[in-house]
Protein backbone atom coordinates (compact mmCIF):
# COMPACT_ATOMS: atom_id res chain seq x y z
CA UNK A 1 0.00 0.00 0.00
CA UNK A 2 3.08 2.47 0.90
CA UNK A 3 6.17 3.03 -0.98
CA UNK A 4 8.70 4.94 1.49
CA UNK A 5 10.85 6.49 -1.08
CA UNK A 6 14.54 8.06 -0.04
CA UNK A 7 16.69 9.46 -1.88
CA UNK A 8 20.23 9.65 -0.24
CA UNK A 9 23.77 10.88 -1.19
CA UNK A 10 26.81 9.71 0.91
CA UNK A 11 24.10 9.02 3.92
CA UNK A 12 26.21 5.83 4.65
CA UNK A 13 27.34 7.16 8.59
CA UNK A 14 23.02 7.85 9.37
CA UNK A 15 20.36 5.53 7.30
CA UNK A 16 20.69 2.60 9.84
CA UNK A 17 18.72 4.98 11.79
CA UNK A 18 15.94 5.24 9.80
CA UNK A 19 15.92 1.44 8.89
CA UNK A 20 15.17 0.92 12.22
CA UNK A 21 12.34 3.14 12.56
CA UNK A 22 10.88 1.39 9.95
CA UNK A 23 11.39 -2.28 10.94
CA UNK A 24 9.56 -1.05 14.32
CA UNK A 25 6.67 0.34 12.11
CA UNK A 26 3.21 -1.08 13.37
CA UNK A 27 2.01 -1.25 9.94
CA UNK A 28 4.26 -3.54 7.75
CA UNK A 29 2.23 -3.17 3.85
CA UNK A 30 4.97 -1.25 2.81
CA UNK A 31 7.86 -1.05 0.86
CA UNK A 32 10.95 1.12 0.97
CA UNK A 33 12.59 2.35 -2.04
CA UNK A 34 16.08 3.80 -1.83
CA UNK A 35 17.12 5.48 -5.07
CA UNK A 36 20.83 6.10 -4.25
CA UNK A 37 21.86 9.80 -6.04
CA UNK A 38 25.40 8.81 -6.77
CA UNK A 39 27.20 8.09 -3.10
CA UNK A 40 30.61 7.75 -3.52
CA UNK A 41 30.63 6.23 0.50
CA UNK A 42 29.24 2.86 1.75
CA UNK A 43 26.06 3.56 1.30
CA UNK A 44 25.83 0.74 -0.89
CA UNK A 45 27.51 -1.83 1.27
CA UNK A 46 25.26 -0.81 3.72
CA UNK A 47 21.97 -1.25 2.30
CA UNK A 48 22.96 -4.39 1.26
CA UNK A 49 23.87 -5.65 4.30
CA UNK A 50 20.63 -4.42 5.61
CA UNK A 51 18.31 -5.85 2.80
CA UNK A 52 20.07 -9.78 3.80
CA UNK A 53 18.41 -9.25 7.36
CA UNK A 54 15.17 -9.22 5.19
CA UNK A 55 12.98 -7.36 8.24
CA UNK A 56 11.96 -5.09 5.57
CA UNK A 57 10.99 -5.21 2.00
CA UNK A 58 13.73 -2.65 0.36
CA UNK A 59 14.21 -2.05 -2.79
CA UNK A 60 17.84 -0.20 -4.07
CA UNK A 61 18.86 1.56 -7.43
CA UNK A 62 21.94 3.69 -8.07
CA UNK A 63 21.94 6.61 -10.19
CA UNK A 64 24.62 9.33 -11.33
CA UNK A 65 24.46 12.35 -9.07
CA UNK A 66 21.61 14.39 -10.21
CA UNK A 67 19.87 15.60 -7.72
CA UNK A 68 16.70 14.81 -5.35
CA UNK A 69 14.29 15.76 -7.99
CA UNK A 70 15.60 13.41 -10.58
CA UNK A 71 15.71 10.54 -7.84
CA UNK A 72 12.31 11.29 -7.17
CA UNK A 73 11.25 11.38 -10.55
CA UNK A 74 12.88 7.61 -10.80
CA UNK A 75 11.36 6.63 -7.57
CA UNK A 76 7.77 7.44 -8.46
CA UNK A 77 8.25 5.71 -11.74
CA UNK A 78 9.51 2.60 -10.04
CA UNK A 79 7.19 2.66 -6.64
CA UNK A 80 4.73 -0.28 -6.25
CA UNK A 81 2.57 1.44 -3.13
CA UNK A 82 -0.73 2.95 -3.67
CA UNK A 83 0.89 6.07 -1.86
CA UNK A 84 3.98 7.28 -1.82
CA UNK A 85 6.12 8.91 1.21
CA UNK A 86 9.36 10.89 0.92
CA UNK A 87 11.28 10.45 4.00
CA UNK A 88 14.78 11.90 3.73
CA UNK A 89 17.51 9.28 4.57
CA UNK A 90 18.74 11.45 7.81
CA UNK A 91 15.75 11.36 8.85
CA UNK A 92 12.95 8.63 10.79
CA UNK A 93 9.65 7.74 11.04
CA UNK A 94 7.20 7.36 14.48
CA UNK A 95 6.38 3.82 15.08
CA UNK A 96 2.76 4.29 14.31
CA UNK A 97 3.23 6.58 11.27
CA UNK A 98 2.31 4.30 8.39
CA UNK A 99 -0.82 2.73 9.94
CA UNK A 100 -1.79 6.62 10.81
CA UNK A 101 -1.74 7.15 7.26
CA UNK A 102 -3.70 4.41 6.35
CA UNK A 103 -6.19 5.25 8.84
CA UNK A 104 -6.83 8.73 7.70
CA UNK A 105 -6.07 7.44 4.16
CA UNK A 106 -9.22 5.42 4.10
CA UNK A 107 -11.88 7.85 3.99
CA UNK A 108 -10.53 9.82 1.03
CA UNK A 109 -9.18 6.87 -1.19
CA UNK A 110 -11.77 7.28 -3.68
CA UNK A 111 -12.30 10.64 -3.70
CA UNK A 112 -10.73 12.02 -6.35
CA UNK A 113 -10.16 15.81 -5.64
CA UNK A 114 -7.57 14.41 -2.75
CA UNK A 115 -4.00 13.84 -3.28
CA UNK A 116 -2.80 12.27 -0.28
CA UNK A 117 -2.96 12.82 2.91
CA UNK A 118 -0.03 15.04 5.42
CA UNK A 119 0.53 14.89 8.51
CA UNK A 120 3.35 16.86 11.06
CA UNK A 121 6.79 16.87 11.13
CA UNK A 122 8.59 17.05 14.19
CA UNK A 123 12.12 18.08 15.45
CA UNK A 124 13.79 14.96 17.89
CA UNK A 125 12.94 16.48 20.99
CA UNK A 126 9.11 16.64 20.15
CA UNK A 127 8.75 20.63 19.21
CA UNK A 128 6.15 20.80 16.05
CA UNK A 129 8.34 22.22 12.85
CA UNK A 130 7.10 25.40 12.14
CA UNK A 131 4.90 25.90 15.64
CA UNK A 132 2.02 24.12 16.67
CA UNK A 133 -0.40 23.11 14.31
CA UNK A 134 -4.37 24.83 14.76
CA UNK A 135 -6.42 22.03 13.13
CA UNK A 136 -7.41 18.69 13.87
CA UNK A 137 -8.69 17.85 10.06
CA UNK A 138 -7.83 20.62 7.28
CA UNK A 139 -8.68 19.84 3.78
CA UNK A 140 -6.99 21.97 1.40
CA UNK A 141 -4.28 22.57 -1.22
CA UNK A 142 -0.91 22.78 -0.40
CA UNK A 143 -0.56 26.45 -1.31
CA UNK A 144 -3.72 27.35 0.19
CA UNK A 145 -2.13 25.60 3.52
CA UNK A 146 1.05 27.92 2.80
CA UNK A 147 -0.93 31.52 1.89
CA UNK A 148 -4.35 31.19 3.08
CA UNK A 149 -4.26 29.26 6.84
CA UNK A 150 -0.37 30.64 7.38
CA UNK A 151 1.17 27.52 8.02
CA UNK A 152 4.92 27.48 8.69
CA UNK A 153 7.16 24.97 8.41
CA UNK A 154 8.03 21.55 6.62
CA UNK A 155 4.67 19.04 6.80
CA UNK A 156 5.06 15.42 5.93
CA UNK A 157 3.10 14.70 2.91
CA UNK A 158 1.83 11.37 1.51
CA UNK A 159 0.86 11.22 -2.23
CA UNK A 160 -0.94 9.32 -4.17
CA UNK A 161 1.16 7.85 -6.48
CA UNK A 162 -0.94 7.53 -9.27
CA UNK A 163 -0.92 11.76 -8.79
CA UNK A 164 3.19 12.48 -8.63
CA UNK A 165 3.14 10.49 -11.91
CA UNK A 166 1.09 13.24 -13.48
CA UNK A 167 3.64 15.96 -12.00
CA UNK A 168 6.87 14.80 -12.93
CA UNK A 169 9.88 17.32 -11.46
CA UNK A 170 11.14 19.65 -14.66
CA UNK A 171 14.29 19.18 -15.09
CA UNK A 172 17.33 21.28 -16.68
CA UNK A 173 20.92 20.51 -17.89
CA UNK A 174 23.73 21.13 -15.58
CA UNK A 175 21.11 22.07 -12.34
CA UNK A 176 20.85 19.30 -9.51
CA UNK A 177 17.87 21.23 -7.77
CA UNK A 178 14.02 22.27 -8.10
CA UNK A 179 11.89 23.19 -5.41
CA UNK A 180 9.53 20.40 -4.31
CA UNK A 181 7.12 23.87 -3.84
CA UNK A 182 7.05 24.14 -7.64
CA UNK A 183 5.10 20.44 -8.14
CA UNK A 184 3.27 21.00 -4.77
CA UNK A 185 1.71 23.99 -6.08
CA UNK A 186 1.39 22.58 -9.60
CA UNK A 187 -1.06 19.88 -7.49
CA UNK A 188 -2.32 22.56 -5.75
CA UNK A 189 -4.70 23.75 -8.89
CA UNK A 190 -6.22 20.40 -8.87
CA UNK A 191 -5.94 18.78 -5.78
CA UNK A 192 -6.26 18.97 -1.95
CA UNK A 193 -4.61 17.14 1.03
CA UNK A 194 -6.17 16.01 3.97
CA UNK A 195 -3.84 17.72 7.07
CA UNK A 196 -3.99 16.15 9.96
CA UNK A 197 -2.61 17.26 13.29
CA UNK A 198 -0.48 13.97 14.40
CA UNK A 199 3.18 13.70 14.21
CA UNK A 200 4.52 11.20 11.99
CA UNK A 201 7.98 11.88 11.09
CA UNK A 202 10.93 12.95 13.06
CA UNK A 203 13.51 15.33 11.16
CA UNK A 204 16.86 17.22 11.89
CA UNK A 205 18.25 19.74 9.83
CA UNK A 206 21.93 19.01 9.17
CA UNK A 207 25.19 21.10 7.87
CA UNK A 208 25.01 18.71 4.96
CA UNK A 209 21.40 19.44 3.79
CA UNK A 210 19.86 21.08 1.09
CA UNK A 211 17.50 23.04 3.59
CA UNK A 212 21.05 24.33 5.21
CA UNK A 213 22.19 26.09 1.66
CA UNK A 214 18.73 26.72 -0.05
CA UNK A 215 19.59 30.25 -1.02
CA UNK A 216 23.07 29.10 -2.36
CA UNK A 217 21.05 26.19 -4.09
CA UNK A 218 18.49 28.66 -5.71
CA UNK A 219 21.50 30.81 -7.31
CA UNK A 220 23.42 27.60 -8.93
CA UNK A 221 20.51 26.24 -10.19
CA UNK A 222 18.84 29.18 -11.58
CA UNK A 223 16.25 27.95 -14.29
CA UNK A 224 14.08 25.58 -11.69
CA UNK A 225 14.39 28.43 -8.78
CA UNK A 226 12.77 30.72 -11.50
CA UNK A 227 10.03 28.28 -13.10
CA UNK A 228 8.89 28.36 -9.60
CA UNK A 229 8.87 31.75 -8.70
CA UNK A 230 7.02 32.70 -12.05
CA UNK A 231 4.49 30.23 -11.71
CA UNK A 232 4.16 31.22 -8.44
CA UNK A 233 3.24 34.63 -9.49
CA UNK A 234 0.82 33.90 -12.22
CA UNK A 235 -1.74 32.16 -9.82
CA UNK A 236 -4.17 33.10 -7.48
CA UNK A 237 -2.04 34.66 -4.52
CA UNK A 238 -2.41 38.06 -2.50
CA UNK A 239 -0.59 41.21 -3.35
CA UNK A 240 1.86 41.07 -0.98
CA UNK A 241 2.74 37.05 -2.20
CA UNK A 242 2.91 38.37 -5.88
CA UNK A 243 5.12 40.83 -4.58
CA UNK A 244 7.61 38.75 -2.66
CA UNK A 245 7.27 36.32 -5.71
CA UNK A 246 8.51 38.81 -8.41
CA UNK A 247 11.14 39.84 -5.57
CA UNK A 248 12.61 36.72 -5.64
CA UNK A 249 12.44 36.14 -9.49
CA UNK A 250 14.46 38.90 -10.08
CA UNK A 251 17.00 38.15 -7.20
CA UNK A 252 17.84 34.65 -9.06
CA UNK A 253 17.75 35.95 -12.08
CA UNK A 254 20.98 37.44 -11.68
CA UNK A 255 22.44 34.03 -11.38
CA UNK A 256 20.90 32.87 -14.69
CA UNK A 257 22.61 33.35 -18.16
CA UNK A 258 18.84 34.18 -19.30
CA UNK A 259 18.54 37.43 -21.69
CA UNK A 260 16.55 40.23 -19.55
CA UNK A 261 13.59 40.28 -22.18
CA UNK A 262 13.88 36.28 -21.63
CA UNK A 263 13.02 36.71 -18.07
CA UNK A 264 10.13 39.53 -18.93
CA UNK A 265 8.42 37.12 -20.99
CA UNK A 266 8.07 34.79 -18.47
CA UNK A 267 7.11 37.02 -15.38
CA UNK A 268 5.80 39.75 -17.22
CA UNK A 269 6.26 43.25 -17.34
CA UNK A 270 4.20 43.85 -14.21
CA UNK A 271 7.00 42.68 -11.99
CA UNK A 272 9.64 44.96 -13.21
CA UNK A 273 8.36 47.33 -10.06
CA UNK A 274 10.12 44.72 -7.61
CA UNK A 275 13.63 44.49 -10.08
CA UNK A 276 15.49 46.66 -7.80
CA UNK A 277 14.46 45.12 -4.75
CA UNK A 278 15.55 41.84 -6.21
CA UNK A 279 18.92 43.07 -6.64
CA UNK A 280 19.71 44.51 -3.82
CA UNK A 281 18.73 40.92 -2.24
CA UNK A 282 21.20 39.37 -4.89
CA UNK A 283 24.23 41.58 -3.66
CA UNK A 284 23.41 40.37 -0.55
CA UNK A 285 23.61 36.84 -1.20
CA UNK A 286 26.78 37.46 -2.95
CA UNK A 287 28.40 38.65 0.34
CA UNK A 288 26.81 35.96 2.19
Amino acid sequence: MITVFTSTYNRAYIIENLYQSLCQQSYKDFEWLIVDDGSTDDTEKIVTSLMKKKEVVIYYVKQPNGGKHRAINRGVQLAQGELFFIVDSDDQLYSNALAEIMHYYEDIKYNGSFAGICGLKTFFDGRVVGGEFQYTLLDCSPLDLRLKYHVKGDMAEVFKTDVLKKYPFPTFDGEKFCPEALVWNRISLKYKLRYVNDPIYRCEYRPDGLTAKIVRLRMNNPQASLLYYSELYQMNISFLQKVKAAINYWRFSFSSHLSFFVHLKQIGFLSLFMYPIGLLFHLRDLRS
